[in-house]
């Protein structure tokens, strides 16, 4: 049973988190012309974050298939691989750095080189095909590919027009470049570009979002305000007396791809910053590995993405491990029913507290608010409150705030919003309202400063953990000889949340089958938005007047309003 007493110990956490003489002091300041609110103690750039981990000298950071990295160790790692970036490549401020592969320690130390000279990496998707790849290419025109051999593979005897670093076999010759060697000192501005991440819209093929300096380490900021709110909280209570004579280390499990930005910025840069060490495994995702991971490396932290939480609960073997580390459990990306918020409680139980479900997205660098423990057990249809320094508006067509209770578009505001999408001003100018309010696109309401999404409303489609926009199928789609026109569309499934559906209109007399679709569907785009669920029809897509297709009726059946004259 919640009591309003769990509340009130939230709210007064908070208040002392802010105080006036702690280091979470809010400011007003002008970020790109707008003012804004800020942490005013904050790092000036990433390479700081960096310089400062050498700190925690022989912690360990990266725990990688029998590999320890430890702090020191990888901060000298880093300097020698930036220092060979730039001699041997050239790469310099400014210069875009493409990273494809699998999580491994060599694509954290890539990106955190890059990062410390200015330079821009680019997290390339690893589930992309080869097409899709040589698109990011070609957008980001890159100085350097880093990239693993098994991604590289992808691209097949097509030359590269510019140099690749291959993980397995050239990647150690930077990493011992030039041993004991400083970081770079080049100037770094905090509204600098320090990173590309892809994400796809509704123009069919992605548009990479450009997360700056001030972008990461804000969102570096407000979760680290709620590690500590957390931790708090914790203490705050009357201790159990069954508690641990010596208590854990923090170590976190990061299953969550790098090229995200779970994976990437809460997990390879709030954890440096916080000397967290940090667990990535090799390969697919294995529920008996995870498992096994968590119990030997006494893992105290994990945010599963997806179904991969499911697959862990629903295991025959999960009462076979000892799970009873985790105290820290938080998930986002796709809806969580009630069902599966509470099976996370019933399997771990120490994470009760902490259990928490985030709202964000690429274009915002990351979580926008969070709601967790007690708040989450009263509301567990709400993605929670604006974190400290983030605004949370809902607006009508017109830009204007709506009541509170009535539905419109979420916008959010703060020192998280990109500075833009890579080379698209026109997209860019179409995503950020007047006085740099991102339009998320989303549909939402507010409530007592809570908020909650009509998921159902928007046209992006969430597989699990992954992002799909249906124009970008369509387009695939409607590129088959057999094919006159197609929809794609989200229906529910119990574990992914959604999977992606299409309905086909056959171009004259064709008659293509599922499975000849789904071949032409793959050669182009990764396997996550190859359509599960077909459904092939004679009449014509129903449209409106200006010729959009009306996907409600394909949903819930009806005539189309709209006279096609």
């Amino acid at each position: 049973m919640i009591s309003e007493s769990d509340i009130a110990l939230h709210n007064q956490v908070e208040a002392e988190l802010q105080d006036t003489a702690g280091p979470f002091v809010i400011a007003e300041e002008k970020v790109l012309g707008a003012t804004c609110r800020v942490f005013a103690e904050r790092p000036p750039h990433l390479r700081q974050i960096l310089e400062n981990s050498r700190g925690f000298g022989d912690a360990e950071y990266m725990v990688y298939e029998g590999r320890r990295v430890r702090f020191a160790e990888h901060h000298a790692r880093v300097a020698s691989t930036a220092r060979g970036l730039s001699e041997r490549f050239g790469v310099g401020k400014g210069d875009r750095v493409a990273i494809l592969a699998a999580n491994r320690p060599e694509w954290v130390m890539a990106w955190w080189a890059a990062v410390s000279l200015g330079a821009i990496p680019v997290g390339m998707n690893g589930w992309w095909v080869a097409d899709e790849i040589r698109f990011a290419l070609q957008d980001s025109e890159p100085t350097l590919l880093i990239g693993d051999r098994k991604r590289l593979a992808r691209m097949g005897d097509d030359p590269i027009s510019i140099p690749v670093v291959e993980m397995e076999s050239d990647f150690a010759a930077l990493e011992e470049h030039a041993p004991g060697c400083d970081l770079p000192d080049v100037h770094i501005d905090e509204d600098d570009p320090a990173c590309i991440l892809y994400t796809s819209g509704t123009t069919g093929r992605p548009k990479g979002a450009i997360n700056t300096h001030r972008n990461i380490i804000a969102l570096n900021r407000v979760q680290t305000w709620h590690g500590l709110r957390l931790m708090k909280i914790a203490l705050s209570r009357p201790k159990p007396e069954s508690a641990p004579a010596a208590p854990l280390g923090n170590c976190t499990l990061i299953t969550s791809p790098l090229f995200h930005l779970s994976g990437l910025y809460t997990g390879a840069v709030t954890l440096l910053a916080s000397g967290v060490k940090t667990v990535y495994m090799e390969g697919r995702f294995d529920p008996v590995k995870t498992m096994k991971l968590i119990e030997d490396e006494k893992v105290t932290s994990w945010g599963p993405m997806g179904t991969v939480a499911l697959r862990v609960m629903n295991h025959p073997d999960v009462s076979r491990y000892d799970l009873s580390s985790i105290r820290q459990l938080g998930s986002g990306g796709a809806p969580v029913s009630h069902e599966m918020q509470e099976q996370m409680r019933r399997v771990f139980p120490n994470a009760r507290a902490s259990l928490g479900l985030g709202y964000g997205m690429t274009e915002a660098t990351g979580m926008a608010t969070i709601n967790f423990g007690e708040e989450l057990e009263k509301r567990p249809d709400s993605v929670g409150r604006a974190l400290p320094t983030i605004q949370v508006e809902i607006r009508d067509e017109e830009d204007h705030p709506v009541p509170e209770g009535q539905e419109g578009e979420i916008c959010i505001h703060g020192p998280l919003v990109m500075l833009g999408y890579w080379r698209r001003p026109e997209a860019t100018e179409g995503i950020l309202a007047p006085n740099r309010w991102l339009r998320t696109g989303d549909v939402g309401r507010l409530d007592q400063g809570y908020l909650y999404i009509n998921s159902r409303a928007r046209d992006l489609i969430l597989r699990g953990s992954e992002n799909v926009y249906p124009t970008e199928v369509e387009m695939r789609l409607e590129a088959h000889p057999d094919v006159a026109e197609a929809a794609v569309l989200g229906v529910d499934h119990p574990e992914l949340g959604q999977e992606v559906k299409a309905v086909v209109v056959p171009r004259g007399d064709a008659r293509p089958t599922p499975e000849a679709l789904s071949r032409f569907v793959a050669e182009k785009l990764a396997y996550y938005k190859v359509p599960a669920h077909w459904e092939l029809r004679d009449e014509p897509l129903p449209r409106n007047a200006t010729g959009k297709v009306l996907k409600k009726l394909l949903v819930e059946g009806g005539e189309n309003p709209y006279i096609d004259e």
